[in-house]
């Protein structure tokens, strides 16, 4: 039992525990949750620890070397804990997540069991289940670039350093008619052109879907308005008048970088790098093979 504080190993060992687990989640917004599975509320690490989930774990996997520790957890879905529409919009993608084994009756006997992020999550019936992903997980994650002729970092990210913020490439518009939950026409996006905005986002401001971001498929110009269809639905119905937040999007195109974005000096790709007809290519004896350029 080495790693045991000293009160909750002798609490253990006295063979009449009140021991439940407990778990905070941080999610990508920033917001701070606690569960229990634990009949009655607990309160510690500046958390309050709710009940009513139903929430409880799989059995915390662990394996040596580079191995990822990976263990699970399920729930009921309910306005006090995790929520169907939270999970559709992507909050609770990557969130960080600790697990404690506690002794209830003194929440000061407690030790950490499992530091990660969640991993996919399965809902339905009313019910989730999430897989928990240890901090090793990042040992499985490739590093290092990769040798394309696009580039290779994200638009406005620290090696792009492209400044997204400004009125050339974000702004804001109001939705005038939709076409089911993935087609929205806007207005108020006169002065950019066409495809400007492909690739790029459209973040909800207001509305049903407020806080949800979609990924633009179509970006058209239809005589006053602007037509953009994203790759995925969206959970709830657009509404005429919602406000929706517009980013430029980038194909990682050599010439879009230079043109576009004038950045072309932070560009990641290798537009020069020969084809596989280059590299599958032999010596031959015709032509010029004197040791000079060929251009």
């Amino acid at each position: 039992m080495n790693g045991i504080p000293e009160a909750l190993k002798a609490h253990v060992k006295s063979g009449v525990t009140s021991l439940c687990r407990c778990w905070i989640l941080v999610r990508s917004d920033g917001e701070r949750m606690g569960f229990t599975d634990h009949d009655c509320g607990l309160s510690f690490e500046e958390t309050e620890f709710i009940p009513t989930t139903g929430m409880d774990a799989a059995a915390l996997e662990r394996s040596t070397g580079l191995a990822v520790d990976n263990s699970q957890a399920v729930g009921a879905l309910s306005s006090v804990g995790l929520t169907d529409d939270d999970i559709e919009q992507g909050l609770y993608d990557g969130a960080s997540i600790t697990q404690y084994l506690v002794n209830w009756e003194d929440v000061e006997q407690r030790m950490i069991t499992f530091k990660g992020t969640i991993g996919e999550i399965k809902r339905g019936s009313g019910a989730f289940e999430a897989e928990l992903r240890s901090i090793s997980e990042g040992l499985n994650q490739p590093i290092g670039r990769a040798y394309l002729r696009q580039c290779g970092a994200q638009v406005g990210d620290a090696r792009c350093q492209v400044d997204l913020t400004g009125a050339e490439f974000t702004s804001e518009a109001e939705v005038t008619f939709s076409v089911g939950q993935r087609v929205l026409h806007l207005k108020g996006l006169d002065s950019y052109d066409d495809t400007w905005f492909l690739q790029g986002t459209v973040a909800f401001v207001t509305g049903e879907n407020t806080g949800a971001v979609g990924v633009v498929k179509v970006d058209q110009i239809n005589g006053p308005r602007r037509v953009l269809e994203m790759w995925e639905d969206l959970r709830h119905p657009i509404g005429v008048g919602d406000r929706v937040q517009v980013t430029a999007g980038c194909d990682k195109a050599e010439n879009t970088c230079r043109v576009k974005f004038s950045n072309l000096l932070n560009f990641r790709g290798f537009p020069k790098m020969p084809g596989d007809d280059w590299a599958l290519s032999y010596p031959v004896r015709d032509g010029q093979n004197d040791g000079s350029s060929l251009r």
